[in-house]
């Protein structure tokens, strides 16, 4: 058995308020995921139960090494997950507001692929 790409989905996400990458990075994968079913999952690939996909996420996303990755993974709601965090996405110049302690004027863009991998004969 050998593990074959089954789907990929692409996110954005976007903390306009709070400067913080994994809110970005989580944003990013719930965008990802919101608008698909798997039937497939059931129909072709034959699988009793979503836990048995195999699911890598990566994300970019600016200061990567701030990212909370079980936080960004609970979007997921099944699924053996693994995350690959890199340096990328987008710094864009928003407005600070000191209700929503802002640290800064700046407003952090991640961007997200999450694949679904299934086992199937070679």
């Amino acid at each position: 058995m050998v593990l074959k790409r089954f789907v990929i989905e692409m996110g954005m996400g976007v903390d306009q308020h709070g400067q913080d990458p994994t809110v970005a990075a989580s944003r990013a994968v719930r965008n990802a995921i919101a608008h698909n079913a798997l039937p497939g999952i059931w129909e072709v690939a034959k699988l009793d139960h979503p836990n048995e996909m195999v699911i890598e996420v990566q994300i970019a996303v600016p200061h990567p090494e701030q990212v909370r990755a079980e936080e960004v993974l609970q979007v997921l709601p099944f699924g053996q997950k693994t995350l690959k965090v890199q340096s990328g996405g987008m710094i864009v110049q928003g407005r600070a507001i000191e209700e929503f302690n802002d640290k800064n004027d700046e407003m952090y863009v991640a961007v997200a692929s999450v694949t679904v991998f299934v086992e199937q004969p070679e």
